[in-house]
């Protein structure tokens, strides 16, 4: 991203404890919050994940959430997880060789092939028009989860002097910002160009999990609007939309 113009990076509201900074978006919203802002929990009480799963933030780990409002409608509006993943890898880049970040569908960044960040966005009908997005990502600075559902890892492991997260939300928050950019100038396709640069597990075998179905096969690229193509043992074409996807261990 050399030789972009600096960005304007929203105020970040750095809170001791917070339940949740998703739900405190969430209150703010709806209370009618309209300036963008960025929460940072230095404790989470009730942090959460995708599909309702806990979050343990741990101490001096990252928990934030940028929340603002777009008149993107909702399907399109959905795409900014892409957009939160490449915040997260260039955030890790700053950190730790570039080599060792990836990104594993839809919106997991890996450090070394393992889980060091979740990304959670939500959203809701503004009162001004348009929606509300509330984009929750916790990043493992100082130390990996102790009960984490899958294999994790930690800025640590491989630096001795992680950021504070003070420090991260604000290297986040003006990657974030131009990566946005990105998006609003030249659309969803140079996110997804990018993305997919750092993609972890394109070309290889996979399973994904979808509510209550079960696919295998090959991922091959990341659709126009996000989704994930997979291609079947019978040669036919599944898009997939919303899941969890797992290759080998990861």
């Amino acid at each position: 991203m050399t030789g972009v113009s600096p960005v304007t990076v929203p105020p970040i509201v750095v809170l001791d404890e917070i339940d949740s900074t998703n739900a405190e978006a969430r209150r703010r919203a709806e209370a009618g919050a309209v300036e963008p802002l960025w929460l940072v929990g230095l404790r989470q009480t009730a942090g959460r994940g995708r599909r309702g799963r806990a979050w343990e933030t741990g101490e001096g780990n990252l928990a934030a959430t940028l929340l603002f409002r777009t008149e993107r409608p909702p399907a399109e509006a959905a795409q900014v997880s892409f957009v939160a993943a490449l915040a997260v890898a260039d955030l890790l880049a700053r950190y730790v060789p570039s080599h060792l970040i990836s990104l594993k569908w839809p919106n997991d960044p890996l450090l070394g092939g393992l889980k060091v960040s979740g990304i959670l966005v939500e959203s809701g009908a503004s009162p001004f028009g348009g929606l509300w997005l509330a984009v929750g990502i916790g990043v493992n600075l100082k130390r990996k989860p102790i009960d984490a559902e899958r294999p994790a890892t930690a800025i640590a492991t491989y630096l001795e002097a992680p950021p504070s997260p003070q420090e991260a939300a604000e290297v986040l928050a003006e990657a974030f910002e131009r990566w946005l950019r990105t998006w609003d100038i030249l659309g969803f396709r140079a996110i997804a160009d990018a993305w997919t640069a750092r993609a972890h597990g394109l070309g290889e075998p996979c399973v994904a999990r979808l509510g209550h179905e079960t696919v295998e096969g090959v991922a091959e690229a990341l659709d126009a609007d996000g989704a994930l193509r997979l291609r079947l043992a019978d040669g036919s074409l599944r898009r997939i939309t919303a899941g969890d996807v797992f290759f080998g261990g990861a």
